[in-house]
């Protein structure tokens, strides 16, 4: 009975093993699934399936809190540059739970180096292509300020987001160039945006910071060098949107014929009132994004002499991050020279 049982029991591990091992060679040759597939936006179809994400959120607000998402829009092109700025943008994001990355490149079809990039990046991504129209790029000499670059590609994500994302009520945009450097803490500044929430920029329009100016939590005026009369004097990175309101205003978008400086006010103006600005960084008194180094900056005399003096640590002031004193006032901590008070 027992060397029944026994022959039993092989003759079912042979079976099952036969049928394994036949399932197996019949797959061989077909296409893997297991990686995301790459559509273009110009194609008008899905945009590449969601990675999953496989590391440990990180949160203040406690061991898996359900968090609302950021999707971070990042317009990019083909430049010498580019891998090394989107790697770091990318190893920045990395330390920021829930979010997912929206990175649109101004091509017919998404280049090597932004599929790379994304695909060792270990984030939750969307790859999409668009392509600016060649009655909308650059001319050979023209000043860079003379057409906008990204509209197009920004313009594309918010689609994208309002046809795929139209469920998730309580997520956060923002706008996000690849050349700016970001401190994690703006991300938890932006997380429970209501409406529109705005905060400071460092060295951007020629200043050492270009931002709101807040009086009883309400903002009040900008703090800018050039064309203060704009709607909404204040950069890109500037600030973030609930996606439920882009949702609700569906005719809100980016203009590409919008003249210099209202690019932003053009998207924001169909959104919101100056009255209805959410001031974040405590009353945009800190900075926690600032724009590529090599700009020319203009300061008084006064801003001078709190830069060659200033020691943050001494006036026990709290950062956006860590570094030497100058660097920290200029970019992550309390600017050392505060707007005057409204």
């Amino acid at each position: 009975m027992a060397r029944l049982r026994l022959s039993t029991l092989f003759a079912v591990y042979f079976v099952v093993s036969t049928l394994g091992l036949l399932y197996t060679l019949s797959q061989l040759g077909h296409p893997c699934n297991c990686r995301p597939i790459l559509l273009t936006a110009n194609s008008h179809k899905d945009v590449l399936q969601d990675r999953k994400e496989h590391r440990r959120p990180w949160s203040d607000d406690g061991e898996g809190a359900d968090l609302p998402t950021i999707y971070v829009v990042t317009p990019t092109y083909a430049r010498p540059e580019q891998r090394a700025e989107l790697t770091r943008l990318s190893q920045t994001l990395r330390l920021v739970p829930a979010l997912h990355w929206l990175l649109v490149e101004d091509a017919r079809t998404s280049g090597i180096v932004a599929t790379e990039v994304l695909a060792k990046s270990g984030l939750i991504y969307t790859l999409l292509s668009m392509e600016t129209p060649s009655e909308l790029r650059h001319r050979p000499g023209e000043p860079g300020w003379v057409r906008a670059r990204g509209v197009e590609q920004r313009n594309a994500a918010v689609t994208w987001l309002r046809r795929e994302r139209a469920w998730d009520t309580t997520a956060v945009v923002y706008f996000a160039d690849d050349d700016n450097t970001y401190s994690i803490e703006l991300f938890k500044e932006m997380r429970y945006t209501s409406r529109v929430s705005v905060w400071p920029v460092g060295l951007v329009g020629g200043l050492l910071y270009e931002g709101p100016l807040v009086s009883r939590g309400q903002v009040t005026a900008f703090r800018t060098a050039w064309k203060p009369q704009r709607p909404f004097p204040i950069d890109m990175a500037a600030f973030a949107v609930a996606l439920n309101l882009l949702i609700i205003h569906r005719e809100a978008r980016f203009d590409p014929a919008a003249e210099r400086g209202l690019l932003e006010s053009s998207l924001l103006g169909s959104l919101v009132s100056r009255a209805d600005l959410e001031p974040r960084a405590q009353n945009c008194t800190k900075v926690g994004v600032r724009s590529p180094i090599g700009l020319q900056i203009t300061m008084t005399e006064r801003e001078r002499d709190h830069l060659s003096h200033f020691s943050p640590q001494s006036q026990g002031l709290a950062f956006f991050g860590h570094g030497g004193p100058l660097f920290e006032a200029m970019f992550y901590g309390r600017m050392p020279f505060l707007p005057p008070t409204l």
